[in-house]
C-alpha cells in the first residue's frame, strides 16, 4: 500500500532528514578528527635517557598500554554523546519542521479553502493577501486576479444568456400574438396574409439571431485552419481601388465574416449623403483596416458599449434591423488573432472603427511606401 503523505508532512520529513545528514556528518567528522588527533598524540612520546639524550619510543603501547584503552573508551564516550544530542537536535527539528511548515503553507490552505467556498452563485470571495510580497503573496494576488476574471465573465455570460433568451423570445411572443388575434373569430384571406407575414417577419428576425450567435460562437471558438492573407482582398470593392495590401495570418472565413460585419454595420448607421471611408495597410509593423462612416452623434462611452453583444446603435437609415451582434462578432475575431480594435465617435457624428493586427511573417506587399490610399464610397445597401 502507497503511503499518501502531506505536503506539510512531507516537507517535515525533508528538513528533519536535512538536520539527521547533516548531524550525523558532522558527527562522523569529529569522531575521525578526534581519534586522528588522539593518534598522534600518541605515536611519538619523548624519553630522556640516562646519558641525556632524547629518546623516541616506536610504540607507545610498550610503555603506556593503558593509553589505547584510555582511548578507545574516551572516542566511544564521544560518540555515544554525540548520538544522543544528534537524536535531541532531530527530534526538535521535526517538531519546528512540522511548526515552519504549517505556517508556510497557511497561504495555500486559505487559498484551498476558499476556491471550496466559491461556486458560480458566490464568486466575490477572495483569498487574503498578507505581508510580506512574497512568491505566495504573489500567488494569493494571481488567484484574486484570476477570481476577478472568472467573476466578469460569468456575469457577462448570464447578461449574454439573458440578452440572447430575450431576443429569441420576442419573436416567439409576435407570432403567438399575431395568430392569437388573427384566429379570434372568422380571419378573411387579408387577415391570414397579414398574419403569415407577420410570421414571416418574426421568423427572419429569430434566425438573423441565431446565425449571428452561431458565428459569435464560431469567432470566439476561432478553430479554423489559419493562413497568409490579405485584408484588402475581403474589402470587396470595384478594381480600381487603390487600397495597400495588408497582410495578417489568420482564418480566412472569419476574416471575411469581419470586414463584411464592418461594412454592413458602416451601411446601416450611414446617413445617405455622407461617404463610407475604408482604408487598408501597414503601420507600424501592423496590418490595420480602418473603416469610417456617417450617422448620428456617439459619446466615448457609447462607442466601447457598441462591442457588447445585443447592444444595437441608434439612428442611421436602418437602425434597428439588426440584433446587435455585428460589432461584438468582429471585436470576438479581432481577438481571436491577436489584434487590437480602437471605435472613435467622428466629430460630425458616425464612427471610425480601426483594426490592427500582427504583421505577417512573409510580405504580400510590394516595395511601395507604408502610406495607405483611401477608398471612398458612397453608401449602398447592396455593398457587402
Amino acid at each position: 500500500m502507497k503511503l499518501r503523505l502531506t505536503a506539510r508532512a512531507r516537507l517535515t520529513v525533508l528538513y528533519t532528514g536535512l538536520v539527521l545528514a547533516a548531524g550525523l556528518v558532522l558527527a562522523g567528522l569529529t569522531y575521525l578528527f578526534m581519534r586522528r588527533r588522539l593518534e598522534q598524540r600518541l605515536v611519538r612520546i619523548d624519553l630522556r635517557g640516562p646519558d641525556g639524550r632524547v629518546e623516541t619510543a616506536p610504540r607507545p603501547e610498550d610503555l603506556l598500554p593503558d593509553l589505547d584503552r584510555l582511548r578507545d573508551a574516551t572516542l566511544y564516550e564521544l560518540l555515544i554523546q554525540a548520538l544522543i544530542a544528534l537524536a535531541v537536535v532531530t527530534a526538535l527539528a521535526a517538531l519546528l519542521g512540522w511548526l515552519v511548515a504549517g505556517r508556510v503553507l497557511r497561504p495555500i490552505r486559505a487559498i484551498s479553502a476558499t476556491a471550496q467556498r466559491l461556486s458560480a452563485e458566490n464568486l466575490s470571495e477572495r483569498v487574503p493577501v498578507n505581508e510580506p510580497r512574497d512568491e505566495l503573496a504573489a500567488l494569493a494576488a494571481t488567484v484574486n486576479g484570476m477570481l476577478d476574471r472568472i467573476q466578469a465573465g460569468v456575469a457577462s455570460q448570464k447578461l449574454f444568456t439573458a440578452n440572447a433568451a430575450h431576443e429569441l423570445r420576442t419573436p416567439l411572443t409576435t407570432m403567438r400574438t399575431a395568430i392569437d388575434v388573427t384566429l379570434d373569430g372568422e380571419p378573411s384571406r387579408d387577415e391570414l396574409i397579414t398574419m403569415a407575414e407577420d410570421i414571416r417577419t418574426a421568423i427572419g428576425k429569430s434566425q438573423r439571431t441565431l446565425d449571428g450567435l452561431l458565428a459569435l460562437a464560431h469567432s470566439q471558438a476561432a478553430t479554423g485552419r489559419r493562413r497568409l492573407a490579405d485584408l484588402s482582398d475581403f474589402v470587396g470593392v470595384p478594381d480600381e481601388s487603390n487600397l495597400r495590401p495588408a497582410p495578417v495570418v489568420g482564418d480566412p472565413v472569419l476574416l471575411e465574416m469581419m470586414v463584411s460585419n464592418l461594412v454592413d454595420n458602416a451601411l446601416r448607421h450611414n446617413d445617405s449623403e455622407d461617404e463610407i471611408e475604408v482604408e487598408t495597410g501597414v503601420e507600424g509593423g501592423e496590418a490595420f483596416l480602418r473603416i469610417s462612416n456617417g450617422g448620428p452623434l456617439i459619446t466615448p462611452g457609447e462607442a466601447e458599449r457598441l462591442l457588447e453583444p445585443f447592444v444595437r446603435g441608434e439612428g442611421g437609415r436602418t437602425a434597428g434591423e439588426g440584433v446587435g451582434l455585428g460589432l461584438a462578432i468582429v471585436h470576438a475575431i479581432v481577438l481571436a488573432h491577436r489584434g487590437r480594435i480602437r471605435l472613435v465617435p467622428r466629430d460630425g457624428g458616425g464612427l471610425c472603427v480601426t483594426l490592427h493586427f500582427p504583421g505577417a511573417p512573409v510580405a504580400i506587399a510590394d516595395n511601395r511606401t507604408d502610406t495607405a490610399l483611401t477608398c471612398v464610397y458612397q453608401g449602398s445597401a447592396d455593398w457587402r
